[in-house]
This record gives C-alpha cells, sequence and structure tokens, in this order.
C-alpha cells in the first residue's frame, strides 16, 4: 500500500483540449486527452445552441455548468471567464476554454499551471494544454483544427487531439480522452469516452468510427422508432 500510496501522491494532472464551433452547422463540442482516467467526467460540457466550456488543470468541474449558464444568459465568452476566475481562489491552478454559439471564444491559463502550458485562440476555436512536451502540441491541435474546416466538428476534434498526441502530447502520456459534441438536437449527437487506456486517443478513434456511421441512424430513430435496428436501417439506405 506505501507504494501505491507514493505513485498517487505523485500523479501530474496533465491535459490538452481542444473547443469548437462548426461555422457551416453551428455545432459545438469538446475533445479532451489526460494522464489520469475519466477525463470525460470533468473537462468538456456542451449545450445545444448555447456553447462549450473545457476546464482542466487542477480543475472544479463546477465550472463547466456555471460557464454555460452564465452563456445563456448571454455574456460574450471573455466576460464568462472572467466571472469564473472572480469567484475562484484557486484560479491559477486552472485553465478553462469558452466558445459560445456564435463563434466567440475566450481562455484563460493560470500561472501556476506547469511546464508547458498555454492557449491558442482561433477562429471559433480554442487549443489548450497544460505540462504538455512543448507548445508544438497546441499549435499541432489548432492546425488540425484549421486545415478540416471541411468535415464534421466530431471528426475535426478527433483530429485535433490525434495532432497533439502525435506532436508529443504530456509528460508520461495520456490514460484517457474523451469527446463530447451537441448540435441542433437537445442531446449530444456524440458522447465517447475512451476511460483507461495505454493509448486512450487510438481507443477514441477506435469508438468514434465505430459510433460515426450510426450518427444518422440514431437521429432519425429518436423521432420515428418503428425504424428497427441498425442493421437494417443501413441495409434500407444502401450502406
Amino acid at each position: 500500500m506505501k507504494g501505491k500510496a507514493v505513485r498517487e501522491l505523485a500523479i501530474e494532472f496533465n491535459t490538452f483540449t481542444i473547443v469548437g464551433r462548426c461555422a457551416r452547422t453551428g455545432a459545438l463540442g469538446v475533445a479532451t486527452s489526460t494522464g489520469e482516467m475519466a477525463v470525460g467526467s470533468r473537462v468538456p460540457f456542451v449545450k445545444t445552441g448555447v456553447g462549450a466550456v473545457a476546464t482542466q488543470a487542477l480543475t472544479d468541474p463546477r465550472h463547466g455548468p456555471k460557464g454555460l449558464a452564465l452563456l445563456e444568459e448571454g455574456l460574450p465568452p471573455a466576460d464568462v471567464v472572467e466571472k469564473l476566475a472572480a469567484s475562484d481562489p484557486h484560479i491559477e491552478s486552472r485553465q478553462i476554454a469558452v466558445v459560445d454559439a456564435q463563434g466567440r471564444v475566450a481562455a484563460r491559463t493560470g500561472s501556476d499551471n506547469r511546464d508547458w502550458n498555454g492557449h491558442h485562440e482561433g477562429d471559433g476555436f480554442v487549443a489548450m494544454g497544460n505540462r504538455l512536451t512543448g507548445g508544438a502540441v497546441v499549435d499541432a491541435m489548432a492546425a488540425a483544427f484549421r486545415d478540416s474546416a471541411g468535415e464534421a466538428l466530431e471528426e475535426r476534434l478527433v483530429r485535433a487531439i490525434e495532432a497533439g498526441r502525435d506532436a508529443g502530447g504530456q509528460h508520461g502520456g495520456q490514460r484517457s480522452a474523451a469527446i463530447k459534441v451537441c448540435d441542433e438536437l437537445d442531446y449530444p449527437i456524440v458522447d465517447l469516452r475512451a476511460d483507461d487506456y495505454d493509448e486512450p486517443i487510438a481507443e477514441l478513434r477506435r469508438l468514434f468510427d465505430t459510433y460515426a456511421p450510426r450518427i444518422p441512424y440514431y437521429r432519425v430513430r429518436a423521432a420515428d422508432p418503428t425504424i428497427g435496428p441498425f442493421y437494417l436501417w443501413k441495409e434500407a439506405q444502401g450502406l
């Protein structure tokens, strides 16, 4: 037990995340990966027609729902970040990113985050990370997101996380990854997690590639439960 306790005390909280909006469809989403398990329970918060919030590092997950509520009140992302920071005595240990339904963005990296740490605010997206192998991780995420503008938002987010991993990721590697995306529906159209893997981003890609062909099926089935199981719907579509 003593050895286990020492290892647990040595855990470093290191995360990289992309928060984005699709200018074509208005979809909003977050993809993220970290060195601990179950990142999808703490970092990504998304609400249809409102925005997306990511809170990480020594995170307080309560900032996610609070941030979305402030966006819903009509505050722009910069004011949301400011209000969250003002309410948190430990804000210098956090990272926060926000994008709203209009594609406006804001982010904050606290001064107590470990190197490499920082964020990149782009057109409709924020890429950020802490305790990364270098700034190239965030740069690669931003480039992958920009360069895939013709793809669905969920694909762009997965590509961005893959690019961050391939650019060096975090010290010590990753253990979990997650993606959450909302579009015009009142619930997430994509909500996937790889919670405890040696290569969680590869597992997230496998899950996503398996799930992606089912997205249109689940859209239709929500309104018409008579369409039957996926394999019959797929045959009817000639897929």
